[in-house]
């Protein structure tokens, strides 16, 4: 089956510890827990695009090393096609470093690893894979030459793109109008647009006159809110769940904003449907797994128990 969804992927192995606050610096806690689980932001929206019925293919460079075989290990089972990523001989596979809180929430610090060598061949490798596809999502994980060539292939072949820039970072003008959704959160959002932006408001607008086509700002609890030209700022609320953790919160919501555009829902739907599937996530350990399946997410949105 052709794939419906492209990720332009980074891959880490999440080493999480459990522990009761944030770290001050120079300062050691007892953690109340630690698992070894996938990561990455984009193979988590992956995973999370696939689970909402997407057919998914994903561009990655891993190391030839035990968290290497875990991701092919993953994908494998979550029906992900395989065939763009290359095994970089003697490197090491990426590996977030990530602190969870009695509150859910978290702090992370990522070592890209053989991800950092992804960069336009890669993507030009996959041409074939994108000329079919309906949406290429990439994260600010993966190296910035690497998004641009896929964006571009993307656009000229009539595939959306989908970013999620996370960790915030600069983003070159050259890229901005290639981005049909940008998925921030409001740290992030803040980062992109700058200190002329006094609020989410006014750094969407930035972005917008900046080329981007839509902005979908994510809120956390609050929910998340879209910006387009020319239109009213369209708010979904946030839902009341129990949280254990926050981790892939955001690339739950990514990754199903993409399948459920894939499958040819408009934005405002598509935002609905990414809303529910983030509220999911978060009654699971781990980045994977909470993310939900496209059953439960119809169900949550229709009111029902899945």
């Amino acid at each position: 089956m052709a794939a419906a969804v492209v990720c332009i992927a980074s891959w880490n192995a999440d080493l999480v510890s459990r522990i009761p606050r944030p770290l001050a610096r120079g300062e050691t806690l007892i953690a109340e827990g630690f698992e070894i689980s996938p990561g990455g932001k984009g193979s988590n929206a992956a995973v999370a695009a696939a689970r909402q019925g997407a057919a998914v293919a994903v561009v990655a460079r891993i190391g030839d090393d035990e968290f290497g075989r875990m991701a092919l290990g993953l994908w494998e089972a979550e029906g992900i096609d395989r065939r763009h990523v290359e095994i970089a001989v003697g490197e090491r596979s990426g590996v977030a470093q990530i602190q969870v809180f009695a509150d859910g929430d978290n702090a992370i610090a990522v070592f890209r690893g053989a991800g950092a060598g992804l960069g336009a061949a890669h993507a030009r490798a996959a041409a074939g894979t994108l000329a079919t596809c309906r949406v290429v999502m990439a994260s600010c994980e993966v190296p910035l030459a690497c998004t641009l060539e896929a964006f571009r292939l993307a656009r000229s072949l009539g595939a959306l793109t989908l970013l999620n820039p996370a960790p915030a970072m600069l983003l070159p003008d050259e890229l901005l109008p290639l981005v049909d959704v940008l998925t921030p959160n409001e740290g992030e959002l803040a980062a992109l647009a700058g200190p002329a932006a006094a609020s989410v408001d006014e750094a969407a607008a930035l972005l917008l006159a900046r080329g981007v086509g839509a902005v979908v700002v994510t809120l956390g609890s609050a929910g998340c809110r879209l910006y387009r030209r020319r239109a009213d700022p369209l708010h979904e609320p946030g839902r009341r769940v129990p949280v254990v953790d926050t981790i892939g919160a955001g690339d739950t919501f990514t990754g199903a904003l993409a399948a459920a555009l894939a499958r040819g829902e408009l934005l405002p739907a598509a935002m609905r449907c990414a809303n529910a599937a983030a509220a999911l996530s978060v009654s699971g350990r781990g980045a994977i797994a909470g993310m939900p399946r496209l059953h439960e997410v119809n169900a949550l949105l229709a009111g029902r128990a899945a």
